[in-house]
């Protein structure tokens, strides 16, 4: 009795080991000649949002080499002819246009309009907030910091006062690409003055265009001010304003020394002031029209008064 007792537990062991080993084969073949599922994509869950936009990157939102034919046919009578052996990026906004010079790090010239509508709305107050391009690579991007300490200040081309009527025109003529470095006394006297001139007109004549900008003298080794970023220190700046709703479109110009000397206002026809710049202004008027509207000025249609 103890022996078949004995001969069966044996048998039992031997049964379990065999068992085991048949389990262990079967999983090896299965694994070296079974099935196996394709590799998926995992599925997104569903709550998982779905991207339905198309991002653009920002630097594709400026006008390129490529593009810049086009753009400059078919943009309004403020947009200056393109600059030829210079600097030059295009950058539009939603009350200016920018041609932004990398080298100097200032503009070559902001370009935008005004129209009495705009003057009369002022919805939006200024923040005084200025902030880098962000349409330039954050590595190259002026910086406020490069003018502190400088003795300049951060001088609009395109000004906070003709922003009003939009949030955002207001944030971007705070960008550092539409400020150069301006002498305290000409940006808070003449130029300033000069500002307040411009939308005095667009409110007389419905609307104005205008242009303006810097002149540097040395423009191959200019002034340079930022310990990170060097931004030119333009010697003179210009600016010269068109109206058209008139029979014959009439325009004048106008240069002040970057400095604290408070000279009487000079003006001078657009022919001079493309002389003294190198810019070529308001090329989208017809030929005739052009050369007689540049080549003087009525002094009266640009006098004081509301």
């Amino acid at each position: 009795m103890y022996l078949r007792s004995k001969k069966k537990n044996m048998r039992n062991k031997l049964y379990k080991i065999i068992s085991g080993i048949c389990v262990l084969i079967g999983a090896v073949l299965y694994a070296l000649f079974g099935y196996r599922p394709t590799a998926v994509e995992p599925v997104p869950t569903i709550n998982e949002p779905v991207q339905t936009e198309i991002s653009i990157p920002i630097e594709q939102q400026t006008i390129t080499a490529e593009t810049s034919d086009a753009f400059y046919a078919q943009q309004g009578l403020e947009i200056p002819a393109r600059i030829q052996q210079r600097s030059e990026r295009i950058m539009q906004r939603t009350n200016y246009t920018v041609s932004f010079n990398t080298k100097w790090n200032i503009p070559n010239w902001v370009a935008w309009d005004i129209t009495k509508e705009e003057v009369d709305n002022d919805r939006y107050q200024r923040n005084d907030y200025f902030v880098s391009d962000p349409d330039i690579a954050a590595s190259k991007a002026v910086e406020y910091q490069d003018y502190s300490g400088s003795g300049y200040d951060r001088g609009h081309m395109c000004p906070a006062g003709d922003n009003h009527f939009d949030a955002t025109a207001m944030d971007e003529c705070f960008y550092m690409t539409n400020i150069c470095p301006q002498d305290h006394e000409l940006n808070k006297e003449t130029w300033n003055d000069l500002e307040i001139a411009c939308r005095r007109w667009a409110r007389r004549y419905g609307k104005v265009y205008v242009v303006c900008g810097p002149v540097l003298q040395n423009p191959d080794k200019p002034k340079t001010i930022g310990k990170r970023h060097k931004v030119a220190v333009p010697d003179a700046f210009f600016k010269v304003i068109m109206v058209v709703n008139k029979e014959t479109p009439q325009a004048i110009g106008y240069i002040f020394q970057n400095n604290s000397s408070r000279k009487p206002w000079k003006a001078y026809s657009i022919d001079e002031v493309e002389e003294i710049t190198g810019i070529d202004f308001f090329p989208a008027l017809p030929d005739e029209i052009e050369n007689v509207v540049e080549a003087t000025y009525n002094q009266n249609l640009w006098s004081w008064g509301n």
